[in-house]
């Protein structure tokens, strides 16, 4: 927590719940029309303006999401915001509203929160969604961030994991496989400061995978790319656990198979070097790394040729009936079952 002024420290318990609550929200102004109450009520009122509401929960829990060796505290912020919003983006939605939880320690001082709810703003100002409520409580041990991210949609415009249909095109909203290598090199260092403390960091220059990592975007562009060219995507999803587990999600409940090909996965030239100077395959760090936050999309046939013009959304394989399995193409043009190996929640 080396972002807190070092002559400064406020203890927690000098606010006390309400205090902090006021503290560290004071500065987050609701500006969607959608809002109609925010903080400071028994709860927030919306209005969802005659559309469906999407709503998702994510948790980031100290020790087990995110280590403090080498996360800023405004990066988690950001990140905790932004890795919620991926989830309402996957169902075609648009988001316009969160909460945020906290379970703190004592080991926080009032300033160390300051620099994650600077986080957290700057995400919500980024993505247009405001803050209208949330909790405060004290911990054991550790930091706990609980983020719940509301969405609004037309109904005929929400996409599901179920709807894939065998015929599709399967397309990435962008590379993969770097955030993965970020945290490979994040660890990296920690393990090698903790052995000799003397020793400086060497992230070798990555702001690239390292970026990717600590501040990840959500694929707003490609939801308003969507919408501006009038395509519904069949399923949709959003790519935090790894391509070869979230294509699966897809498959599973679309009762259907898949094909994708090596040669079309997209991955940086940055992330193949990091890849094997770790002595590990790129295509693994693709398939598997997870929190890309990139999206996975089904779309028909008949509008692929309109997908393609969007630069940001690269064809990766097709949907299968499901007897086919879900199943990657060699480069040799051999097909290769593919296995669920992302992250593993327990």
């Amino acid at each position: 927590m080396n972002e807190t002024p070092s002559d400064i420290r406020t203890e927690i318990a000098d606010l006390g719940e309400f205090g902090l609550i006021d503290h560290l929200t004071k500065l987050f102004i609701p500006t969607n029309t959608s809002t109609v109450k925010s903080i400071g009520d028994d709860s927030a009122v919306l209005n969802p303006e005659n559309k469906h509401v999407v709503i998702t929960t994510d948790m980031m829990v100290e020790g087990v999401h995110f280590d403090l060796a080498y996360f800023p505290l405004k990066h988690l912020g950001y990140k905790a915001i932004v890795s919620n919003l991926s989830d309402v983006y996957a169902m075609n939605a648009i988001p316009v509203q969160v909460t945020v939880s906290i379970s703190v320690s004592n080991r926080y001082s009032v300033e160390a929160l300051e620099v994650l709810y600077e986080g957290i703003r700057l995400a919500c100002e980024s993505y247009q969604v405001d803050l209208v409520g949330g909790d405060t409580t004290a911990s054991l041990r550790g930091l706990v961030i609980s983020v719940t991210a509301i969405g609004i949609q037309e109904a005929e415009k929400i996409c599901y994991r179920n709807g894939a249909k065998p015929g599709d095109h399967i397309y990435v909203s962008g590379e993969l496989g770097a955030s993965y290598l970020g945290l490979q090199l994040l660890e990296r260092e920690k393990q090698i400061y903790l052995s000799n403390p003397g020793i400086q960091p060497d992230l070798e220059n990555q702001k690239y995978l390292i970026g990717k990592f600590l501040k990840p975007e959500a694929q707003r562009e490609t939801i308003d790319w969507l919408e501006k060219a009038g395509i519904i995507p069949h399923a949709m999803i959003d790519l935090s656990d790894g391509l070869s587990s979230d294509l699966m999600h897809i498959c599973k409940q679309s009762q259907c198979g898949a094909e994708i090909e090596e040669s079309l996965i997209p991955i940086n030239e940055q992330t193949k070097w990091m890849a094997l100077k770790f002595h590990m395959d790129p295509l693994t760090c693709a398939l598997n790394g997870g929190e890309d936050y990139e999206l996975l999309l089904c779309v028909s046939p008949q509008d692929s040729d309109k997908v393609r013009m969007f630069p940001g959304l690269i064809y990766i394989g097709q949907i299968k009936e499901s007897a086919f399995g879900v199943q990657l193409k060699s480069n040799s043009n051999n097909l290769h079952p593919l296995k669920a190996q992302g992250w593993v929640h327990f």
